[in-house]
């Protein structure tokens, strides 16, 4: 097994661009691929998308963590009110799945959603949906459940010119023309769904090099 390692950004059913960048991986199906989390929503695949990630742990290492949108789907699964989630881009999702409410999804995807992670550790990398705390070591954020929002939809870290963190926070979340590269700090969401708005990318950074592999979007 390589020690390198690969993180993905914001999915956002994009299923075609997706795949497309995953075959671009090819040559580095032997290192570990950290999925951040937003797979579904406001793109018009979200069904496929799982679908594909489902079948890509077979044959890579693959770890999938949490985003805030999957969160607000199992919110909704649990609430069993979809509003909130259906006004940030879950009624995509249902459209791709052909269903009129979050119940309906199949078994497996929600197992799927269920099971994502909220955050990945190496010695040396911190991997997280949105971020984390800006004003406090990693450590401190993890000792309990008090800081998980921030690492779902935080963003006060970006514009932090020095944090005390002990290690490199990898993120997406927060759309941007291009990676952000900083000190301890590397956001990896292009905005794969918001290439009108002029992002448009998936994107991959390949670990410990920082080499960025993206794909332009294929499904908007």
């Amino acid at each position: 097994m390589s020690n390198q390692l690969i993180a993905i950004g914001d999915i956002h059913g994009c299923s075609q661009s997706l795949i497309a960048l995953w075959n671009k991986l090819d040559a580095y199906s032997d290192s570990t691929f950290i999925f951040i989390g937003d797979y579904i929503d406001r793109g018009p695949d979200s069904k496929g998308v799982v679908d594909f990630l489902l079948e890509a742990q077979k044959e890579r290492e693959c770890i999938f963590l949490r985003g805030n949108h999957e969160q607000m789907l199992i919110d909704s699964l649990e609430s069993k009110r979809d509003y909130n989630w259906l006004l940030n881009g879950g009624d995509t999702t249902l459209q791709s799945y052909d269903a009129e409410g979050v119940e309906q999804l199949p078994e497996d995807h929600i197992e799927f959603y269920k099971n994502t992670e909220l955050y990945y550790e190496t010695d040396d990398y911190f991997f997280v949906h949105a971020g984390v705390p800006p004003f406090q070591p990693i450590s401190k954020s993890t000792e309990s459940d008090e800081f998980h929002d921030f690492f779902l939809w935080g963003r006060d870290h970006i514009d932090s010119f020095e944090t005390p963190w002990e290690k490199t926070v990898v993120f997406g979340h927060t759309p941007r023309p291009h990676p952000i590269q900083k000190k301890k700090m590397i956001g990896i969401d292009t905005g794969c769904v918001y290439e009108k708005l002029g992002y448009g990318k998936l994107t991959a950074v390949i670990l410990p090099d920082q080499k960025f592999i993206q794909q332009t979007s294929l499904d908007i």
